[in-house]
């Protein structure tokens, strides 16, 4: 199946991507729906993408067509997201579960990779943590590990979103004017806004008095994280490698923690930035993350297939 599209003109480069085929697909995890999308060959290596909270699958559909030529590509809405279902009670553990279940229900090759931006970092890790064995690698997008014990106005703020009285998304009469209050969180400046108004209109669902939002108001409320704590025991502790793709400036996380990371990482895992980005980087500079993807991947991929004791030349 084809996604379309719409009537507005857009560079030719998103115009393939909105034309390369894909197809949808659904599975069950735990009695919730899960919505999922695939592109390219099933026969080729698999690599399952990860978007952030309160977002959804078409945040990576300007990136999957262009590692579709050497990859089998789904991106999914993790339940409490775009078109899949919602939970009393959420968790990292359950996401990871939803991971794995689109993995194996889009037929993909044996251990398949991750990708993961923002929120979906942390599920990409804990992936990682509890089905390592069965994954070939971890990318962790705009991600970083918090030190232990420690916090900041970041964090802060986080747990206040943890904490607050869950209240329904605001209704809007008519789609127009939910699109004009869609917003990135956390806000910044995008170099193609084009793409902020395509994911704005996949964000929207039709309800009775007008238009709302797709995500689970509640999600957050009633998640179970795990222990924030444990991060860099995760990420040490991986039984497959795993890489860091960040933006050049971004409002999501402390200074303090990308240091952290950085100091944890060196010589284990690559980490390095995408030179003008934010935190939303897949908006302000897509082919060159999609590159900086593939780049990871398919070195990974070629070192699983190099015999034992075969030199690189």
């Amino acid at each position: 199946m084809n996604q379309s599209p719409s009537d507005q003109d857009y560079p030719d480069w998103f115009g393939r991507c909105l034309a390369a085929p894909s197809t949808p697909g659904e599975t069950q995890v735990q009695g919730c729906p899960i919505h999922y999308v695939s592109w390219g060959d099933p026969g080729r290596p698999g690599v399952v993408l990860i978007h952030g909270s309160n977002a959804h699958l078409e945040w990576w559909r300007m990136i999957a067509p262009m590692l579709q030529d050497q990859f089998h590509v789904v991106a999914f809405d993790l339940s409490g997201s775009g078109d899949s279902g919602w939970r009393k009670r959420y968790s990292a553990v359950q996401f990871a579960s939803e991971v794995m279940a689109v993995a194996a229900s889009a037929r993909m090759a044996p251990r398949p990779f991750v990708a993961g931006h923002s929120f979906g970092g942390l599920v990409a890790l804990e992936a990682g943590h509890l089905h390592g064995a069965g994954l070939s690698g971890v990318v962790l997008v705009d991600f970083t590990i918090q030190p232990p014990g420690e916090t900041d106005s970041v964090l802060e703020a986080y747990d206040q979103k943890m904490t607050a009285p869950v209240r329904p998304t605001r209704v809007y009469p008519d789609k127009a004017s939910a699109l004009g209050r869609f917003r990135l969180v956390p806000e910044q400046p995008c170099q193609n806004p084009f793409l902020v108004t395509y994911l704005g209109k996949h964000a929207l669902r039709q309800v009775d008095g007008g238009w709302t939002w797709k995500f689970d108001p509640g999600m957050f409320r009633h998640l179970d994280r795990g222990d924030r704590d444990q991060g860099q025991q995760k990420l040490l502790g991986l039984s497959c490698p795993a890489a860091f793709i960040m933006a050049e400036t971004s409002d999501d996380y402390s200074m303090r923690s990308v240091e952290f990371t950085r100091e944890i990482t060196a010589g284990i895992a690559p980490m390095f930035d995408v030179p003008g980005t934010r935190h939303h980087l897949m908006l302000d500079q897509p082919v060159a993350v999609a590159m900086a993807i593939k780049g990871v991947l398919t070195a990974w991929h070629a070192a699983l297939e190099r015999p034992a004791g075969a030199s690189q030349g």
